[in-house]
């Protein structure tokens, strides 16, 4: 008695990772500008704080009184304090350039461990949606909420009071933008699965 062989099983390639199965659409034009806005909202407020330790009259604050907080009223502690600030302001807003660059889909090859790897698009929702309301509550609220609530030694607005608030606005900016480009990106990384 003769046996036919058993057909072949049908062949399935290799396993493609669901983001090279359904492509993420690109993002939409105002949520690159909005990205782009807040990456460069922390900048201003840096370079007045830098100005203010280097002894550039800014109106609000004088150096020395800015100084009296660090030990031994230290230019150079204050100095590395100001710019570690701004370099950790700097690093949060600049990530958000991820939620619209090709480095939010897929980790940069040349980053250790990681590296080539996909992005978890929920994870990546989850820390910007954290950050956009963690800034939004430190600025709106707590910072701006404080200024206009705190006692005023003068009705009028100074010079340097102006430049204050024309360095520190733009962080109003920094957590509804956010907001929206998370949104955004959460909306194109959810059209893809849903095409799966």
């Amino acid at each position: 008695m003769t046996t036919d062989p058993a057909p072949p099983e049908p062949r399935q390639g290799p396993r493609v990772p669901p983001s090279a199965q359904a492509p993420v659409p690109p993002p939409p034009r105002w949520a690159v500008r909005a990205a782009h806005v807040v990456a460069w909202s922390t900048v201003p407020s840096g370079v007045w704080r830098v100005a203010l330790v280097l002894g550039v009259p800014v109106g609000v604050m004088e150096r020395e009184e800015f100084l009296a907080a660090f030990p031994d009223n230290s230019p150079l502690i204050a100095l590395a304090y100001v710019l570690l600030i701004g370099a950790v302001a700097e690093a949060a807003s600049y990530l958000t350039l991820g939620l619209v660059r090709p480095w939010g889909e897929v980790v940069p090859r040349w980053i250790p461990l990681a590296g080539g790897r996909p992005v978890d698009s929920r994870l990546a929702v989850l820390a910007a949606s954290l950050g956009a309301l963690t800034v939004t509550v430190l600025w709106w609220v707590l910072f701006f909420g404080g200024l206009l609530t705190g006692p005023s030694p003068d009705p009028g607005v100074s010079a340097g009071e102006a430049l204050f608030v024309a360095a520190y606005a733009p962080l109003l900016l920094w957590g509804p933008l956010l907001a929206a480009v998370t949104w955004s990106y959460h909306r194109r990384h959810r059209r893809a699965c849903t095409r799966l």
